[in-house]
């Protein structure tokens, strides 16, 4: 049986068996779609009755990889598990390959993900009247807009934003280069923010390509962004623990979760696969800025 009759049959099953809203049946779906997305990446043409658990653990460490939420891992093994228990009892498979997949294989301890209102809550705590109000604020929608890690986000260019293309050049882990598409809120909380940028009594020679500076006009530091992220979670009683991290985890969350494809997400966050070097592909990336435009919040 070919995945397209498959899927359309189990979509049948949940409508009229199991009596699921087409919300819960679009979930189920989407959830599948995402495996196979995987397969494609392995270049693979495996039928649903060849997959067996070994293909499904492959899938949940690169799932792990792009540091969606727990929550998000487990309702995709929740759907998983649904369509082979589906096939096992339509005899189109003789053993379930999800009997023995366990919950989310998070090697690290992930950070919790934000909601896009806790978001909102975290910025508006932000008191523009300070000389630093307009950077944290950008500071934080750059985090959360392009998914970057702490270090990418002390060393960004301004030479390395283009803003009438909406992308960041961003070098990464291994001094590799990458393009992320930027939506417009954060690009509009940049130009605001390089305007009072302006204002600073001094830059010091080395540091005014770099985009984030201190009161004393040179580069912040790691400990700063941290302390600024902790400052803000501490005002609005935020109850998670949260690290700028978070903003980079949720970032992919929320795209995952919107429905972006699992390779262009991969791409976006940096991340070269160990299971698919290989067979990593390169994204086109006016389908990365398309990506985000559909799928981000903070789009427009």
């Amino acid at each position: 049986m070919n995945w397209e009759d498959s899927l359309r049959d189990f979509q049948y099953f949940l409508r009229l068996e199991k009596s699921l809203s087409e919300n819960s049946v679009e979930a189920y779906t989407s959830d599948l779609k995402k495996f196979l997305q995987f397969l494609e990446l392995r270049k693979s043409d495996l039928k649903p009755e060849e997959i067996t658990s070994s293909h499904l653990d492959d899938f949940l460490k690169f799932i792990n990889e792009l540091e969606m939420s727990s929550r998000t891992q487990a309702r995709i093994i929740s759907g998983l598990r649904a369509y082979f228990k589906y096939l096992l009892m339509e005899d189109i498979i003789t053993i379930d390959p999800s009997a023995q997949i366990e919950g989310p294989r998070i090697g690290r301890k992930l950070p919790e993900v934000l909601s896009v209102e806790e978001i909102d809550a975290l910025i508006s705590a932000i008191d523009l009247s300070k000389a630093e109000g307009h950077r944290n604020k950008a500071i934080i929608e750059v985090l959360y807009s392009c998914g970057l890690r702490v270090s990418e986000l002390i060393n960004l260019r301004i030479s390395d934003i283009y803003f009438d293309k909406s992308y960041l050049r961003v070098k990464g882990k291994g001094e590799k280069e990458r393009l992320v598409p930027i939506g417009g809120r954060a690009i509009f909380e940049i130009q605001n923010y390089l305007q009072s940028r302006k204002l600073l009594p001094k830059i010091d020679r080395k540091f005014e390509n770099i985009l984030f500076l201190n009161r004393r006009g040179k580069g912040l530091t790691r400990v700063m962004i941290f302390t600024i992220v902790k400052q803000l979670a501490e005002k609005i009683n935020l109850s998670k623990t949260i690290s700028p991290h978070t903003f980079r985890h949720s970032f992919a969350t929320h795209l995952i979760e919107g429905g972006a494809d699992l390779r262009a997400v991969q791409e976006m966050l940096g991340h070269e696969s160990i299971l698919t070097t290989e067979i990593y592909t390169h994204i086109d990336r006016e389908y990365l800025r398309e990506t985000i435009m559909s799928f981000h919040p903070r789009s427009h």
